[in-house]
């Protein structure tokens, strides 16, 4: 299993008049740069297989916004990573244990990425939503390290944040943790020179999120840089830039895990899904005959839970529903991810068949923002920590993909095996909610609703007069090309 995810653009804009003492060009104030996190800046080879290319910077960009002195020591990611090692258990002045700390930090980046997926609409070129609500609590943490009064509590709040005094440097020795077990998160800020930014707000958002400042050129720079962290696997990130841009925020993450117990892909065969009571479309389906899966039936979700673990205590949980569809606004209400640990039983061995795919999503967050009680962003914030010129919010873009296949950590050789009929199975055959997630922490990387893990293949419509009392037919079908 595959993921890529570019995760959280963030474009600040400045008010009109706020260049006073901005150089001016003839076609008026020089529009500022962004700040971009992605893939990180240094080769890596701490996950299996994979060597992320080394990036190459042209100017380094100082708190300021101009080119800093060559002569000024800089400290590494690994040096500021070695030196503030902090104790999760020294955290919020011994109020909460170090478990404590790492389920209310996961605990609320699930609720902020539910909340985003109730708030995000599927279209007929996007049948599926993807996220990483990991990405956009970082995004929206290194926000509120520059913002003050109600800006600053609105997004504590949605970060749900508000009773955590340690949340910052909490969140910060967590993504450490992470980075040490394979999770390559990096952060960057691009800036132009003539923007001033506060020094304490740089320095704060470097040491707690590794955003290294630079300046940007041009915006086939930031497709290139954004190429190159992400494996290739994102060419063309950005089309164009909005007037007067004062600040961008990206961050990225690049996952991939391997699953404990593999599939062989000489089982994988095609097989219906059905998208709807009406609509099915033919997918490439794993099976795994004797597959080792906790699974159990969620009462209050109606709904069935099964956990596929990965090498590195990770896990892929799929929630489906008896429905048929997916409920996110019952998932989110009664969904406890501690209790649903709790809940998962041993594992068993069964029939497993889980739907292979390779899906994208890019989307402007404006608008689900908005609907989120976020709106102050994008009109009237205060910002005043990153700089004295007032500032606001004008895109928020968000673009991932993920992909699902046979690959395993473990190269268990497969055996032909006759199932019995009799024997428990796990299908998943119709619309679930993913969630993948960090066991040790209950943190998600990921969240999304597959509706359809094929979307480019021709769908079909069953009649009506013909279907079963699940809403499936057996014959009397129309074929329906993709959109």
């Amino acid at each position: 299993m595959k993921l890529y995810f570019l995760a959280f653009l963030l474009l600040c804009n400045a008010k009109q008049g706020w260049m006073e003492d901005a150089t001016e060009s003839e076609d008026g104030p020089e529009p500022i740069i962004p700040l971009i996190p992605l893939m990180p800046s240094k080769p890596r080879s701490d996950l299996e297989g994979t060597v992320d290319p080394p990036i190459t910077e042209a100017l380094t960009v100082a708190p300021n916004g101009l080119a800093a002195d060559p002569s000024t020591p800089v400290s590494t990611p690994d040096q500021r990573e070695a030196s503030s090692e902090e104790d999760l258990d020294v955290l919020c002045d011994g109020e909460m244990t170090s478990q404590q700390i790492k389920q209310a930090i996961g605990n609320g980046i699930m609720k902020l990425g539910l909340l985003f997926l109730k708030n995000l609409k599927p279209s007929p070129e996007q049948p599926n939503i993807i996220i990483s609500p990991l990405s956009l609590s970082i995004a929206l943490s290194q926000l509120a390290l520059g913002a003050t009064n109600e800006t600053e509590e609105l997004l504590l709040h949605h970060l749900h944040a508000e009773a955590m005094p340690c949340y910052h440097a909490a969140l910060s020795t967590l993504l450490r943790n992470f980075r040490k077990r394979s999770l390559p998160i990096a952060s960057r800020i691009y800036l132009k020179s003539g923007f001033k930014v506060k020094q304490e707000f740089m320095e704060e958002t470097q040491k707690l999120y590794d955003s290294e400042p630079a300046t940007l050129t041009d915006l086939n720079e930031v497709n290139e840089w954004v190429k190159k962290a992400t494996n290739g696997q994102i060419s063309e990130f950005l089309s164009s830039l909005p007037a007067n841009i004062v600040m961008m925020l990206i961050n990225a993450m690049h996952y991939k895990g391997e699953w404990l117990t593999r599939f062989d892909p000489r089982f994988t065969s095609t097989e219906r899904f059905h998208i709807d009571e009406n609509q099915i479309v033919n997918v490439d389906m794993m099976l795994g005959p004797k597959y080792p899966l906790s699974v159990f039936t969620h009462n209050e979700l109606d709904a069935q839970v099964a956990r596929f673990p990965f090498k590195g205590d990770r896990s892929l949980l799929v929630v489906m529903q008896t429905s048929g569809h997916v409920n996110v606004s019952a998932i989110a209400a009664k969904l406890n991810i501690s209790d649903l640990y709790i809940q998962l039983p041993r594992e068993r061995s069964m029939q497993v068949k889980l739907p292979k795919f390779n899906l994208k999503f890019n989307q402007d967050l404006q608008e689900a923002m908005r609907s989120m009680g976020l709106g102050m962003l994008f009109s009237h914030p205060n910002l005043d920590r990153i700089s004295e010129n007032p500032l606001f919010v004008s895109n928020v873009q968000h673009m991932s993909s993920i992909e699902i296949n046979e690959e395993g950590a473990e190269a268990a050789a497969a055996t032909s095996v006759v199932i019995s009929r009799s024997n428990p199975s796990f299908i998943v055959n119709q619309p679930f909610f993913f969630a993948l997630m960090d066991d040790l922490s209950q943190t998600p990387f990921f969240l999304g609703v597959i509706s359809n893990p094929n979307p480019g293949a021709s769908t079909v419509i069953t009649s009506p007069d013909n279907s079963d009392k699940l809403g499936f037919t057996h014959d009397k079908t129309l074929q329906i090309p993709p959109k």
